[in-house]
């Protein structure tokens, strides 16, 4: 259909001839493509400047929510319940779990019993030595007389006639009987110095090679390779003038967790050496358990706490002792 039909049949036809010219109200305003470019171009580069934008709308009031003043009562009751709960949570959290970490323990009986004690002088223990530090071993000679409370240490005779005549003594118990010899100076029997009178290599009065006013070469003012007095080596026996140290402070003994899963029991024999200041000494274990309970037992044994034997009523002395722990489930 050719444009002088459509305008005789009654068709819109704008004077440039676009369709939707009529549609829109306005017509279209063709531009070449270049002039498009070249706008593109320019708005990128060179934008034009548009005036400032003015604000046309006002503000509409609006009530601050977080201006109403607190009430202080419902504050303080809120505050309150949550502080109760946290302290509530705390508590049973708490005690579950000292109770999984810190198992229950089991008492036990802890017999220290009088310790074997003898309960006659039968048994000695103790020692002493001296001497002047001389270059000389102590000459050999008989043994001086037994005592109680020794005033004159065993010693070489530089006089003959002394004005106060004492003789010589060790702390030694009348009933024991000592070897000795028919020699007429007081020295030690097994000594191989039988022409040179002298105290021996030891000090603090005494003839020997150790110390303490006794004869031989412990320390004390007894006779043997002991210390402390009295004769028989090492430590002093308890019984007749030494009495038995007492337990002031002891400490239950746990039992391992190996021996409480296996369910076993028994009674652990430990020795020790209970010193003049009532501490126990050199732990070990004489008749075992196992499975953890001797060291338990020894671990229990090093906490103890003794008043400390006495010789005489009056003088703390170091002895020897044996403790029974038994480990019984009950």
């Amino acid at each position: 259909m050719t444009p002088e039909e459509q305008n005789e049949q009654g068709a819109p036809n704008s004077e440039t001839g676009h369709e939707l010219d009529a549609f829109l109200g306005k017509a279209f305003e063709e531009k070449p493509i270049w002039t498009d470019l070249w706008e593109s171009i320019r708005d990128v580069f060179f934008p034009v400047k548009l005036p400032p934008l003015e604000l046309t709308s006002k503000p509409i009031p609006v009530p601050d929510r977080m201006a109403v003043k607190a009430n202080p009562w419902a504050i303080g009751i809120s505050s309150s319940v949550n502080i109760a709960i946290l302290l509530i949570v705390l508590f049973f959290v708490g005690k579950k779990i000292v109770d999984t970490v810190k198992p229950n323990l089991m008492a036990l009986n802890i017999d220290v019993g009088d310790y074997n004690a003898p309960k006659a002088q039968q048994k000695a223990g103790g020692g002493g030595g001296g001497g002047d530090r001389s270059m000389i071993e102590a000459n050999k000679g008989k043994l001086p007389k037994l005592e109680k409370d020794p005033i004159t240490p065993p010693q070489p005779q530089t006089l003959d006639k002394p004005k106060l005549p004492e003789m010589a003594a060790i702390n030694v118990q009348k009933d024991i009987q000592l070897p000795d010899n028919n020699m007429p100076l007081i020295g030690m029997h097994e000594s191989s110095n039988i022409k040179m009178e002298s105290a021996g290599t030891g000090s603090g009065a005494g003839m020997g090679t150790g110390s303490g006013g006794g004869l031989g070469s412990g320390q004390g003012n007894g006779y043997g390779p002991g210390y402390g007095g009295n004769f028989g080596g090492g430590l002093e026996q308890i019984g007749g003038r030494v009495s038995a140290p007492v337990l002031i402070h002891s400490v239950e003994a746990e039992f391992s967790d190996e021996a409480r899963r296996a369910k076993y029991q028994g009674v652990c024999l430990v020795s020790l050496i209970v010193d003049a200041q009532g501490n126990p000494q050199n732990i070990r274990v004489v008749r075992a358990l196992g499975m953890g309970l001797d060291e338990k037992a020894i671990e229990a044994i090093r906490q103890y706490k003794f008043k400390p034997a006495m010789k005489d009523g009056r003088n703390p002395v170091p002895v020897p002792i044996t403790i029974e722990v038994d480990f019984r489930l009950y």
